[in-house]
């Protein structure tokens, strides 16, 4: 019997949090590829959640900046040149130069997944220095990767346009699960915002809009705004209406998500990775029946006019806006329940289950006669 096909992921975030290379990697994993995940450990991380995959975590000279690149970049490449594997699949552009040279190198087939439009991301666009360093690795590295897929249709434009690749998308839509019951949310309903807490995610708005709302707000994830966030609430005297977690496990949060009253889907418009994007959370939020707070951006426009599942918001809203789309969602009975059920029907259609079946064919078609 032939040994399984080896097939190795590269991330630069933390293995227990990214929802979508879980679900890649369990997917191929089950389907009988030996699957390894790999990123850099990280000095306050949780021991590794144990998963049908082998993860793998490189030590780097510093936390975030310039130095963790540059020290990743070199680690994970010498990792990949020395570690066996038919394919090697880069997550993005933070880790598509590793790939690329190990891979020429070693000879072995590469595969990039764009989880964003990196290249237009607020933290680079801002930082002219920067974006000349990313898009010249962007024109340089994503060519050569003939075989790809990405996140949405959108993000898929972008990069056919750009770059010349044609890559099928793979949304992040979740594991469809059963859901026998919906939870009472009106005992004691809070808001959730679940995702990085990054600039860009409206905080700025979010925030100051709580003055008017009466629910509380419950904040899970971490990221580059998360202490300004925090001394935000504390500025507009709101810090008893909202809940910081920090980050939260998916299986946690998977539970928190059911009870939510209100999903929040918040996005500045200064980055065109934020207009086209496609987050997690509209499918965390649609597959547990809870109506959403969301932007009118394409993507999130073209599933609502599909399955009307959120309340969308203009672009770079302000506060008193998200205040009274906040509290419309929150006291108009009938829409609200108007939203729970199409989003019923909506998992339906977008779930992991379908998007599997495209993955696997992928490297089903990479690997054939390999």
């Amino acid at each position: 019997m032939p040994a399984p096909k080896r097939l190795v992921f590269t991330v630069t975030n933390d293995l227990n949090y990214d929802q979508r290379m879980i679900r890649i990697c369990t997917t191929l994993a089950e389907a009988g590829y030996d699957v390894t995940l790999v990123g850099p450990w990280r000095k306050r991380g949780q021991p590794l959640i144990k998963r049908p995959f082998r993860q793998t975590q490189l030590r780097v000279l510093a936390p975030a900046g310039k130095l963790f690149y540059g020290s990743y970049w070199i680690v994970l490449f010498f990792y990949l040149l020395f570690k066996r594997a038919d394919v090697i699949c880069a997550i993005d552009l933070d880790t598509i130069m590793s790939v690329l040279w190990a891979s020429k190198i070693k000879g072995c087939k590469r595969v990039y997944d764009a989880h964003e439009l990196f290249t237009e991301m607020k933290e680079v666009v801002t930082k002219p220095r920067e974006a000349k360093i990313w898009n010249w690795i962007a024109d340089y590295a994503v060519p050569q990767f003939p075989v790809g897929y990405t996140v949405g249709n959108y993000c898929g434009q972008y990069l056919l346009k750009r770059h010349g690749v044609h890559y099928p998308t793979i949304t992040n839509a979740t594991v469809l699960r059963p859901l026998e019951t919906i939870p009472d949310r009106d005992s004691k309903p809070f808001i959730l915002y679940q995702g990085a807490v990054n600039k860009g995610r409206c905080f700025e708005q979010l925030i100051p809009a709580m003055q008017w709302v009466d629910t509380p707000l419950l904040i899970c994830g971490r990221g580059n705004f998360f202490e300004e966030a925090q001394q935000l609430a504390k500025e507009y005297n709101v810090s008893d209406k909202i809940t910081f977690k920090g980050f939260v496990p998916p299986d946690d949060l998977y539970h928190i998500t059911r009870e939510a009253k209100i999903g929040l889907i918040l996005l500045d418009s200064v980055s065109q990775n934020n207009v086209y994007s496609l987050a997690n959370r509209l499918f965390d939020y649609m597959h547990n029946a809870v109506p959403q707070l969301s932007m009118d951006y394409p993507e999130y426009r073209a599933v609502n006019e599909q399955y009307e599942i959120a309340l969308l918001l203009p672009a770079d809203p302000s506060p008193e806006l998200i205040a009274a789309k906040i509290n419309y969602l929150l006291h108009e009975k009938d829409y609200y329940n108007k939203l729970v059920a199409n989003s019923l029907e909506a998992r339906k259609v977008y779930n992991w289950q379908e998007n599997e079946k495209v993955l696997l064919d992928i490297y089903k078609k990479l690997l054939a006669g390999s």
